[in-house]
Order: C-alpha cells, then sequence, then structure tokens
C-alpha cells in the first residue's frame, strides 16, 4: 500500500495535535506508511489543495461542516467518533480512517 495521507481537522488545530501523535504511532507499530496532520478549520481548503490528502476526519467539535466537505471534495470525508477522541484512541481513529480508503 502505498503512503496514505490522512487529514483532520478541529476548531483551532491545537487538540487534534496528540491525536496525530498517537495515529501516527500505530501506523509505524501497523507498518503502514501514513502521513498524518492536524489543521484548523479556517486552513481546511488550502491545506487540501496543498497535501492532496486521501482521507479527511472531522474533530466532533466541527462535524457540523461535514456536509460542506462532502458536497466540494472527492475524498472520503467523516467526522471522528466522540468516544476515541475523547480518549485520544490513536489506533482506532486511525482504522477508521483506513477503512474509509477501501
Amino acid at each position: 500500500m502505498s503512503e496514505k495521507t490522512i487529514m483532520l481537522v478541529c476548531a483551532a488545530g491545537m487538540s487534534t495535535s496528540l491525536l496525530v501523535s498517537k495515529m501516527q504511532k500505530a501506523a509505524e507499530e501497523k507498518g503502514i506508511e501514513a502521513k498524518i496532520f492536524a489543521t484548523a478549520a479556517a486552513d481546511a481548503d488550502a491545506k487540501i489543495e496543498t497535501e492532496q490528502p486521501d482521507v479527511l476526519m472531522l474533530g466532533p467539535q466541527v462535524s457540523y461542516m461535514l456536509d460542506d466537505f462532502k458536497g466540494r471534495v472527492n475524498i472520503p470525508v467523516e467526522v471522528i467518533n466522540m468516544q476515541d477522541y475523547g480518549m485520544m484512541n490513536g489506533p482506532k481513529v486511525l482504522d477508521e480512517a483506513l477503512s474509509l480508503l477501501n
């Protein structure tokens, strides 16, 4: 499998940085090549253009943007499960993101 780019979008880009590192660690442990990064909702469009992610995961706090993104991008978009997000469950969120790619 070639490298997958997973983009997380949250309100300010801060709360998800911990989740990104946990997802990255889980990917390394599974031998999955993944580029995972977080961005603030305000910068999401610019990042989609420059990074061309394979999948977009929205933090629960920006779940209201789901339909907007789905209408504009040609990649899978999903809201991160609130419980997984709250517990910063990197492996679970990674699995969710990868399942959207298949």
